[in-house]
């Protein structure tokens, strides 16, 4: 059983802004394998999708971003799920809009919903989907930026990145997450 995370943080007001791109992304999968996001348990919103790959949980923690890890571990240890079957899909400052990076473990780097992962699972080694939202414009605040929107000039890119994401999701559910990295890496 593979579990698929989109990081965000609930609420009408965050809805579409760069910080949830990761629930956008469990959207568009949940809405492509159309599986609704109608179960409510461990602090979070989940389907169960049977794939011919086998089974497939799409998770949206609701615990706000910095706590995501109060989600996430009582759903793999409930479901038995092995780490090298969680993939987590969040969005990251150092990489330019748009643009995905695939990594099999690193360092939170500064994201508060990869601190709390980090801390609940007790390792650094998972697999993850960083997709680009780039650095703010300067003089604006690091968190006032993350929680606004998308510029209509982004839109397309983000439903490229976003595109890309499931597509990559998808690929990891029949190859190792290396060769998924080593493909989508290259793009």
């Amino acid at each position: 059983m593979k579990l698929i995370v989109g990081l965000g943080n609930p609420g009408k007001q965050y809805e579409h802004t760069r910080h949830n791109i990761g629930f956008e992304c469990i959207e568009a999968l949940a809405k492509k394998w159309d599986a609704p996001l109608n179960q409510m348990k461990f602090n979070g919103m989940y389907a169960t999708v049977h794939r011919p790959e086998g089974k497939v949980l799409l998770l949206k923690p609701l615990t706000y971003m910095n706590l995501s890890g109060e989600s996430v571990r009582p759903i793999m240890d409930y479901f038995d799920i092995e780490i090298e079957d969680l993939i987590v899909i969040y969005d990251d400052l150092d990489l330019e809009t748009g643009k995905l990076r695939l990594r099999q473990k690193g360092s939170a780097g500064g994201h508060n919903g990869i601190k709390s992962l980090i801390q609940h699972l007790g390792t650094q080694e998972f697999n993850r989907i960083r997709v680009g939202i780039s650095r703010p414009p300067a003089g604006m605040k690091v968190a006032d930026y993350v929680l606004s929107k998308f510029s209509k000039e982004e839109d397309p890119i983000i439903n490229d990145a976003i595109n890309k994401t499931v597509d990559a999701v998808e690929t990891s559910l029949s190859k190792k997450f290396l060769d998924v990295m080593n493909e989508f890496n290259a793009q």
